[in-house]
């Protein structure tokens, strides 16, 4: 069985189209050989193949030695992978080794690759026990936050007792944001000055806004963040949106003053009511400089680039947050949840949690969203080389194999999970180079190093003979062949430029009556030196090949995920096709439950195509004549509706059930294109609901407000019911047997009359009377 699938298709292409890209004529050096496949072998014994025959040096392992190439002097380097630091896994983090905790295996790993030769390793993760948190809980202070200013005064207290139920080592501590202080973002004229709410009859007294505040590092006495939160006063800005991602940058970048510690999870905590300002918004205010992603504290703990640059980017937001380990929690209100679950999506290691009006759910929110967060594993690759290629496949709780996942979910702390990670290398970079990068979960410090060393130079090189004999004296050595100096030429350099005669000719024929090296060349000392082409490059033994006669897709040469070689696409990893246009990553074909297309379909060139009848969507997700389809919809139906059922956990049933759900009194049944569905419940009533899908793709589910349960039976009509069918039938059996006795008793009577009639004939015919 091939290892690898493009190794397959080459393999194929080679045997079953009688085609083998080795020979293909390309390669006039071992090096160049071995960045056509990595199934191609170089032979650099001396007497071997033909004399003039460059190319034939350049070929499959196993046939370079039927044809007489001995083992040794093969060069075919090929990829590996060698483990340089693995230390286990821990499995509690806080205690006296709370500094050596390892929540990643190996720890460093070192590679050699050759360009098309995929090579992988196995990377394992475990979140462990008792791991030290530390929280810093960022707040809205503009005006309309005051009611949760006063809910939040003894939160460090009751804060601290409940996360002491997940982590013996806990830290807290506490900022505040508004927005800039300057038009049109907040009130400047002279009279709001020191009090932006002057003639405010609701809140007459407010103080001065301000883009961001430290006003406690973290530290475990949680008395000090109530005495904190106990100072503040509210301010007022001008506009809805807050400068809460100025704070956000500031709180993850300043390290030193918010006192974030590197053996610790950092979870920062942002509770706002209102959507933020983004990137260019500043240009209102004439604020034209880019944020520079640094710290900018004062001696006053305030964040002093207020009024100097732009609010960040969420890719700026992004980027620093995870070069810092930091945990986002978006704590907003009902009516801003979908504008901050689409930024979740957009910025790593974030969450979002829906808070009450006056912030009175807070603790749960935070531990909610703690332990959404631990349980998961995500992994990022930081600084991946452009020229290597990485694929991922994710090993969760229930073993199976989930490919193009670089994550798992649903974890419980402690479940180890593990990823494989296949790395091919497209190219070749300059001599000496060594490149690195770096996979991370996300959040967490832990990493795995790995560093990459390239095998595209061949060992016979080292064993090069300048002005060797073997090329008459006139030319190097190298590898089996020779290279000749300027202006001579032939395997041995034997011949010079310009000779020609017709002893040479017949060795550039391909064939009897074809033209001289293909007509696209000349023959020369025996052997063809093809012209030079505008398009590309022009090869082969008798010019034969080119690099730019393959197949296109949208005019572009094997669809830019390939190298043509002779007519032929040879395709990058993750490509197949005759132009490589056919990609075999499957991630965007993986459903949300985890399957590929559903199990409704197959994944062809990284789109799904379903087979199941009725299946549709991107993911063949939909599909209301399905047989399944009634029973999966009905999970969400009673997760949404009755929060019950095998998702009633929250996060599972946000994340699988993101249909329209009606509720409706009386279900209509009329829609042709709807499908009834109905179930009974626990308490034995029927819970009814349609499944459609409407002509903007999205599924809508109308259900019944309520399961139908039937009325029981009133006892006493039940009893009367059962003593009329006794008399009923008591009745009709008496009927029947009075019928039976009657009809028995004539019968009985008409054979006595019969019987007494013939007596008396017979009395009368003894006595000889005669009757007329």
């Amino acid at each position: 069985m091939c290892l690898l699938h493009r190794f397959c298709l080459v393999t194929f292409t080679t045997f079953s189209l009688g085609l083998n890209v080795c020979m293909s004529g390309s390669a006039t050096s071992c090096e160049e050989c071995l960045l056509i496949s990595p199934s191609c072998a170089w032979c650099a014994q001396e007497e071997f193949g033909r004399a003039r025959t460059l190319t034939s040096r350049c070929d499959l392992s196993q046939n370079l030695q039927k044809r007489g190439c001995e083992a040794h002097n093969i060069e075919s380097p090929s990829s590996t992978t060698m483990v340089v630091k693995s230390e286990p896994l821990s499995s509690k983090g806080s205690g006296p080794t709370q500094y050596d905790v390892i929540q990643i295996m190996p720890q460093k790993i070192s590679l050699n690759l050759r360009p098309g030769d995929q090579t992988s390793f196995e990377v394992q993760m475990r979140q462990v026990e008792d791991y030290p948190v530390d929280l810093y809980y960022l707040m809205d202070l503009s005006l309309s936050m005051k009611d949760d200013l006063d809910t939040i005064r003894n939160l460090g207290t009751k804060l601290a007792d409940e996360m002491s139920k997940l982590t013996s080592n806990f830290r807290l501590g506490f900022g505040s944001f508004v927005d800039k202080n300057m038009s049109p973002f907040s009130y400047t004229a002279t009279k709001y000055q020191d009090n932006p709410c002057n003639g405010y009859k609701l809140f007459p007294n407010c103080v001065p806004s301000f883009g961001f505040r430290h006003l406690l590092s973290l530290t475990d006495k949680v008395d000090r963040f109530n005495e904190e939160v106990q100072k503040q006063m509210v301010s007022r800005n001008r506009d809805a949106p807050e400068g809460g991602f100025d704070a956000i940058l500031q709180a993850a970048v300043c390290k030193e003053r918010i006192g974030w510690r590197k053996e610790a999870f950092h979870l920062l905590v942002f509770a706002t009511d209102d959507v933020p300002h983004l990137a260019l918004d500043g240009k209102l205010g004439g604020l034209v400089q880019p944020h520079d992603g640094e710290c900018h504290m004062n001696e006053k703990n305030e964040y002093s680039g207020s009024t100097k640059m732009d609010y960040p980017s969420l890719a700026l937001l992004g980027e620093k947050l995870a070069e810092n380990n930091i945990y986002l929690i978006f704590a907003v209100t009902k009516r801003l949840y979908v504008i901050y679950k689409n930024f979740t999506a957009l910025i790593p290691g974030t969450t979002v949690e829906i808070l009450d009006q006056d912030s009175k759910n807070i603790i749960q929110l935070i531990v909610n969203a703690y332990n959404n967060i631990r349980s998961k594993v995500e992994l990022t690759v930081w600084d991946q080389p452009e020229d290597l290629s990485l694929s991922f496949t994710a090993t969760c709780q229930d073993g199976q194999p989930l490919p193009g996942l670089r994550k798992c979910a649903d974890l419980k702390i402690g479940d180890t999970v593990s990823f494989n990670v296949s790395v091919d290398a497209r190219g070749c970079p300059a001599p000496g180079t060594q490149q690195r990068f770096t996979i991370k979960p996300v959040g967490l410090k832990d990493r795995l190093e790995v560093s990459v060393d390239y095998r595209c130079a061949c060992g016979c090189t080292d064993q090069t003979q300048a002005n060797s004999s073997r090329c008459s004296s006139i030319g190097q050595y190298t590898c089996g062949t020779c290279r000749c100096d300027p202006g001579y030429l032939g395997a041995r350099c034997e011949c010079q430029e310009g000779e020609a005669g017709s002893m040479y000719l017949s060795a550039c024929r391909e064939a009897e009556g074809k033209q001289i090296c293909n007509g696209r060349g000349e023959c020369s000392c025996n052997q063809c030196l093809c012209y030079e082409s505008e398009f590309g490059k022009i090869y082969g033994t008798f010019c034969e090949c080119d690099d730019f006669s393959c197949a296109r897709h949208k005019g572009i040469l094997c669809s830019g995920h390939g190298e043509c070689h002779c007519g032929e696409c040879k395709c990058h990893a993750g490509y197949i096709g005759d132009n490589c246009n056919c990609s075999t990553d499957t991630s965007s074909c993986v459903s949300d439950d985890g399957k590929i297309c559903s199990g409704r379909g197959s994944c062809v060139c990284g789109h799904c195509q379903c087979t199941e009848p009725g299946a549709f969507g991107d993911t063949c997700e939909k599909c209301p004549t399905c047989p399944d389809a009634c029973g999966t919809k009905r999970e969400c139906i009673e997760c949404r509706l009755f929060d019950s059922g095998r998702l009633s956990d929250n996060q599972t049933c946000q994340r699988l059930c993101k249909d329209e759900i009606i509720t409706v009194e009386t279900l209509k049944t009329e829609d042709p294109n709807a499908v009834l569905c109905l179930y009974k419940t626990e308490n034995e009533c029927v819970m009814k609901f349609m499944y459609s899908e409407h002509a903007n793709g999205m599924s809508v589910l109308t259900a019944l407000k309520e399961p139908e349960c039937g009325a029981a039976p009133d006892a006493m009509t039940v009893l009367l019911a059962v003593v009329g069918s006794v008399l009923l039938v008591g009745i009709v059996l008496l009927a029947i047997w009075k019928l039976v006795i009657t009809v028995h008793d004539r019968r009985e009577f008409a054979r006595f009359q019969s019987a007494r009639c013939r007596a008396r004939l017979g009395v009368f015919w003894g006595a000889g009377i005669k009757i007329n």
